[in-house]
């Protein structure tokens, strides 16, 4: 018999606030009202504020003395830098995956990636399948570690890869890239791997910028 797993309240407020943000429900930032937030959830403050202390951590939220807490807000250097982080950690996964893993399983799970992204029929399905056609290469790093530091990051992540899947993504472009990428895994070619990625990143970060400055 399967386990049934019991989800705090805590937790599911988690779930549901950070889900309202990266999905741009909550507009970048917006202040976060308690007495609002506790009318919305129907529940008392104290798990919402549990909650909102986890997406702190995350850089979801962001508190100001004599302001309180409000959605992060970007410039154009956040942008930067959280792409610079994910890169990295998209890279060294990459390459330990295409050193030591499976790439059989790893091209057979990133085929499945590519037809869900391909079937999507909403930006949340095509932001989860992108999210989801990296997470092969770290299901196949052999490396904990560096799985729970895009953990700490993923919020962001998928916070820009939403905005930029709903205003400004060029569906074919996109493809074009993901579908090389496997081509190129089948191929065992890890360099053109990183350089093919490396266009599709700065691409969505230029993008992301000037539109965030102007």
């Amino acid at each position: 018999m399967t386990a049934i797993r019991r989800v705090s309240l805590v937790d599911q407020i988690y779930q549901r606030l950070r889900s309202e943000i990266i999905f741009l429900k909550r507009p970048l930032g917006s202040k976060l009202n308690m007495d609002e937030l506790c009318s919305s959830y129907g529940i008392s403050s104290t798990p919402i504020r549990e909650a909102m202390n986890r997406l702190q951590q995350e850089r979801l939220i962001v508190y100001r003395n004599n302001v309180g807490a409000s959605v992060l807000s970007l410039t154009g250097h956040d942008i930067t830098e959280i792409q610079q982080v994910a890169r990295v950690l998209h890279f060294e996964a990459i390459r330990l995956a295409m050193l030591t893993g499976d790439r059989k399983k790893i091209v057979e799970q990133l085929k499945v990636c590519l037809d869900n992204y391909c079937s999507a029929q909403t930006v949340v399905d095509e932001v989860m399948a992108v999210c989801a056609f990296y997470g092969v290469f770290y299901h196949h790093c052999g490396n904990a570690r560096l799985d729970d530091s895009m953990l700490a990051i993923q919020g962001q992540q998928l916070l820009l890869r939403n905005l930029y899947f709903s205003q400004f993504a060029q569906r074919g472009h996109d493809f074009r890239c993901y579908e090389r990428v496997l081509h190129l895994v089948e191929e065992n070619r890890t360099d053109d791997i990183f350089a093919a990625l490396q266009e599709n990143i700065d691409y969505m970060t230029e993008t992301l910028v000037r539109a965030v400055l102007n």
